[in-house]
């Protein structure tokens, strides 16, 4: 898998996944492998703060499903990474996610790949949401790619935000070019 992308929103078609989608779509038009995973109707249960990940390098939390998405993560070379704005940061599902990442920092599993903000927001806060996925994406030392912020608040209504509709488009391309340098 090249390019996975993550919708932390609990809205499984909601503003954040397509977005994303679109980012992907372009991917795919480019001849790169990707896939689209939403968390909602995921459980992902919260970090404890145990610390018995520093002697595992792996979550020590069991029977739920963000190992297996994490996973998935570990395999590809870029992640798209998106959530709606929630009390201008990032929802709660998806924190815990990125939470549940810090059994990953101690060995830096994640350093190296390549990754894609996302925010959504009906009108304001989106730039924090950014800034939050921006902290967990420097922290595993990912390459940033850059970002996309979109606006909507009913279904749908991010397909009107032509802006970043561009920029979807815009980050796909640069994705290609750095995948798949041919094109």
């Amino acid at each position: 898998m090249t390019v996975v992308g993550i919708s932390g929103s609990m809205r499984k078609d909601g503003n954040t996944s397509l977005l994303i989608r679109s980012i992907l779509e372009r991917c795919e038009n480019g001849g790169l492998k990707t896939e689209f995973i939403s968390l909602a109707g995921k459980e992902i249960k919260p970090c404890l703060g145990c610390e018995k990940c520093k002697e595992k390098d792996w979550c020590v939390i069991q029977n739920d499903d963000w190992g297996d998405i994490m996973k998935k993560v570990m395999d590809s070379e870029v992640l798209v990474i998106g959530s709606p704005t929630y009390y201008f940061d990032v929802c709660g599902h998806l924190k815990n996610f990125i939470d549940r990442s810090y059994s990953l920092y101690h060995q830096r599993k994640l350093a190296g790949r390549k990754a894609v903000a996302v925010a959504v927001c009906a009108n304001k806060g989106g730039a924090r949401t950014i800034e939050t996925l921006e902290g967990f994406l420097n922290t595993h030392e990912f390459s940033y790619l850059g970002w996309v912020r979109g606006k909507g608040y009913l279904a749908g209504d991010v397909i009107n935000d032509h802006r970043a509709m561009h920029r979807a488009e815009e980050i796909g391309d640069r994705i290609i070019q750095l995948l798949n340098p041919r094109d």
